[in-house]
């Protein structure tokens, strides 16, 4: 049962269950250079790839109809980092295309399975600082980013791509703490509510339209910013090592930034967060792009900051308003957010090749402007 008290210990544990288990999710972009080399892969099929993990999202909303159990939430969680790491662990032994697509739709699965209860047991035990818990949850995966190529490119350089695979155990041991440490949830008292997506969706619907359209606007930056960065410097400075460092500026300043919204959220209001986040940003994208020297480099690190920012406070957005169904809400949240990133990739990859990089990122921060009407609709929903 929800409490008031913040549960710092084991919303920290899932914190860190977050970070282990994306930490394997990484190991595919520093490790694609050899496994082209080693199956002779076009980079078509090695684009593919990527999108073949990420397919499993569509099932979220029925995953957390599924899950909408707390028991069974508290077993996703448990098993999800060793169901990832297995086939993770093992992409190096694939003798075939077909094998390591098989491997890698079996890991989106996990990850699907994982990502979707795990935001609800947070907000279960983060008690009335739910802005404060997804901080924490959010901020596990983002350090996962920085530290898990580390991770698969030194064990791979030990051991060679087909001998790395027992960096699975630390995945191994993450679920027995687990399972160790987070108790069973109470079975919740009272009428069990209808469980079904149109029934989620009642219930949410005056948060997801909004949300949907915040995600959509923010789709268009985060994607820019995200995917074409390391390009835009390059192609600007002739260092592909600049391009590289402007990133994890930008991914840096962006932990920072998931670290501190959601707790800045329980204290100011998350639509007030999301206001000034939302409104910071095109205007620091614009900035990045028209200025040079310290004060770019300045304007890079606050896109990161805001951009990167607004994903757990609207994660505690939706926490806050499905009381019946969390998961499946959760669910719904995630599947919109996977849909809109993946056609914003598209479209702003498009306007790069017909008007340059430098217009992209314009009219992404353009994009960011239009945000604005939907926040005025969540105004009154803190």
């Amino acid at each position: 049962m929800k409490t008031e008290k913040f549960q710092t210990g084991k919303v920290s544990l899932v914190a860190f269950s977050h970070f282990v288990h994306d930490v394997y999710t990484s190991f595919l972009a520093p490790l694609l250079p050899l496994i082209i080399e080693k199956l002779s892969l076009s980079f078509a099929q090695a684009g593919l790839l990527s999108t073949i993990m990420q397919i499993p999202a569509l099932l979220n909303p029925f995953i957390g109809l599924f899950a909408d159990s707390r028991r069974l939430a508290r077993w996703l969680v448990i098993l999800a980092p060793t169901l990832t790491a297995i086939p993770m662990s093992l992409i190096g032994l694939a003798s075939s295309y077909w094998m390591l697509l098989a491997m890698l739709f079996a890991a989106g699965t996990s990850v699907a399975l994982y990502h979707v209860p795990a935001p609800v047991m947070v907000a279960e035990l983060s008690g009335n600082r739910t802005g404060r818990g997804m901080s924490l949850f959010m901020t596990g995966g983002e350090l996962s980013r920085t530290l898990g190529p580390m991770i698969a490119v030194g064990m791979v350089s030990v051991a060679g791509l087909e001998g790395f695979y027992p960096v699975m155990l630390l995945a191994f041991m993450t679920s027995v703490f687990l399972y160790l440490n987070l108790d069973p949830a109470e079975p919740r008292k009272g009428k069990k509510p209808k469980r079904s997506l149109k029934a989620t969706y009642m219930e949410i619907r005056h948060v997801m339209v909004p949300l949907a359209g915040i995600m959509t606007t923010r789709a268009f930056m985060h994607a820019s910013m995200g995917v074409f960065l390391t390009v835009y410097v390059e192609d600007k400075t002739g260092s592909l090592w600049l391009g590289g460092a402007a990133l994890t500026l930008y991914e840096a300043f962006g932990v920072a930034g998931v670290l501190s919204s959601g707790t800045l959220s329980d204290w100011m209001g998350r639509q007030r967060v999301l206001f000034w986040a939302l409104i910071i940003a095109p205007v620091a994208i614009f900035g990045f792009i028209f200025t040079q020297g310290i004060l770019q480099i300045l304007l890079l690190a606050v896109v990161g900051f805001t951009v990167l920012s607004t994903t757990p406070v609207m994660l505690a957005f939706v926490q806050d308003h499905a009381k019946e169904h969390p998961a499946s809400a959760n669910g719904l949240f995630m599947m919109t957010s996977f849909a809109v990133r993946s056609i914003a990739v598209t479209i702003v990859g498009f306007i790069g090749d017909l008007a340059g990089l430098d217009m992209m990122f314009i009219v992404s921060g353009i994009s960011g402007v239009l945000a604005v009407p939907f926040l005025l609709k969540l105004k009154h929903l803190n």
